[in-house]
């Protein structure tokens, strides 16, 4: 069954959706610890797996098309400035389905802004419908500031922004493959494509848990077009199992696919100026019929793009002096309600900011929603 929400229902649901868009979309991280200082390794074929040596094949080419190594290599810090519109565009029970019946009057806009410095740092605000994430990294620390959860520290090993991932550096997308393994082809909007896997090791996943929230599996999958070298598509998927106390686990897996497009040089860097995410994010486990599914979903253009600013220094990236070095379980970003009695979440629900602070002006109204896929 089909239900569209109607007026009385609309502004709650807006909020909720907001809080939802942030959480997920607003500064996710890569699966994995990714050191950019260490060179690609060398091709080698003897006493190597196949998938292995197919996927530093592949990531040569990647680099090579992206501007080679060299100017990669030259880049001290770089800076990038966009525009994004998010949708929560429909939520699925077992008996029934709600979805957003126009989805251009209920998307948020909004705009986000990056700045990196090599090696390890960065810092990301991303404004959207009157609210605002910023994230972190220091190097040592990744941290977060929600408008619901005040700044915390982020659990685990320093990982990069996957955002960054999404077309903005291809040095550190090169690094983070440079693991993978080659599993086969496909196609990708028509585009052959190369497909190398990344799957989190079990000391990273261990470390990213916390009490009854565990991180089961985190993989990440990239589509590298076999025409042009360049990263098209980016699909990772995470599981998380929440124990709540004397009930059934609860699981929730969280699945973002992205799409790259519109490449072009920048300083002889090609970056992809636009894309688009569609993320699932489903909970099952308790009953047969408890299950849900929401799917949201993003559009987004770079606007601006610049490589080694003057006067961008490690104050940067400093995190904010309020920061709860308690850290905090990525499952806090699930919706309320339906995650684990935290004691360190909890508080911070109640530490909640008093008024959202106001989003960069920025009209992104003429993003164009392209998502079947």
């Amino acid at each position: 069954m089909t239900v569209w929400p109607n007026s009385g229902t609309s502004l709650l649901r807006a909020r909720s959706d907001l809080r939802l868009l942030l959480g997920v979309l607003g500064a996710p991280l890569a699966p994995v610890h990714v050191s950019t200082t260490e060179p690609l390794p060398h091709l080698s074929i003897k006493d190597t797996p196949i998938e292995t040596s197919s996927a530093q094949y592949i990531l040569q080419q990647y680099t090579a098309a992206s501007g080679g190594q060299k100017l990669q290599n030259s880049v001290h810090n770089a800076y990038a400035m966009g525009k994004v519109r998010m949708i929560a565009s429909e939520f699925e029970t077992a008996n029934r389905v709600v979805r957003n019946k126009n989805s251009n009057k209920a998307a948020e806009s909004g705009g986000f802004v990056l700045w990196q410095m090599h090696p390890d740092m960065w810092y990301v605000e991303l404004a959207l419908g009157g609210s605002k994430v910023h994230a972190g990294c220091n190097g040592k620390l990744v941290w977060r500031h929600t408008p619901w959860l005040g700044a915390h520290a982020a659990k685990g090993p320093v990982r990069p922004l996957r955002r960054a991932l999404q077309g903005l550096d291809p040095r550190t997308t090169a690094s983070m493959f440079t693991s993978s393994r080659c599993i086969g082809e496909k196609k990708i909007n028509g585009e052959d494509c190369f497909i190398l896997k990344l799957s989190a090791d079990p000391l990273t996943l261990k470390a990213r848990s916390e009490g009854p929230a565990e991180i089961i599996r985190h993989v990440l999958f990239g589509y590298f077009s076999q025409k042009t070298g360049l990263l098209v598509h980016l699909e990772d998927s995470h599981l998380t199992r929440i124990q709540n106390n004397g009930g059934d686990a609860v699981y929730w897996e969280t699945t973002i696919n992205s799409f790259l497009d519109d490449y072009k040089p920048v300083e002889g860097i090609m970056i992809a100026h636009s894309g688009r995410s569609v993320v699932t994010l489903f909970r099952f486990g308790e009953t047969a019929m408890s299950h849900t599914k929401t799917r949201m979903e993003e559009a987004w253009t770079v606007e601006e793009v610049a490589f080694n600013v003057p006067g961008l220094s490690m104050d940067c990236f400093i995190p904010p002096a309020e920061l709860r070095f308690a850290t905090m379980s990525e499952a806090c970003e699930l919706p309320q309600g339906q995650t684990v009695n935290n004691t360190a979440a909890a508080a911070a629900y109640r530490a909640k900011v008093a008024s959202f602070e106001k989003s960069h002006e920025g009209n992104a109204s003429n993003l164009m929603w392209k998502m079947d896929v």
